[in-house]
């Protein structure tokens, strides 16, 4: 899997006090090239979700958080 895609985003919920939401992550990321739109973001965090690092909050929008 693409870890180094993931790392940035590792980071930014690490630091997150609460779940939060694919365009909120996004915000955080400071343009990085890689994440160019929020389904980007969402699209990697539910692969690293199906192998138990990231749970997903099935809301309205979806929000995400480390699993711990």
């Amino acid at each position: 899997m693409h870890t180094r895609k993931f790392e940035p985003l590792r980071g930014v919920l690490a630091e997150a006090d609460e779940p939060l939401t694919a365009r909120e992550i996004l915000s955080l990321l400071e343009e990085r090239e890689e994440f160019d739109n929020p389904h980007r973001v969402a699209t990697v965090l539910g692969r690293w979700a199906e192998r138990g690092e990231v749970e997903v909050i099935a809301d309205s929008p979806y929000r995400y958080r480390l699993n711990t």
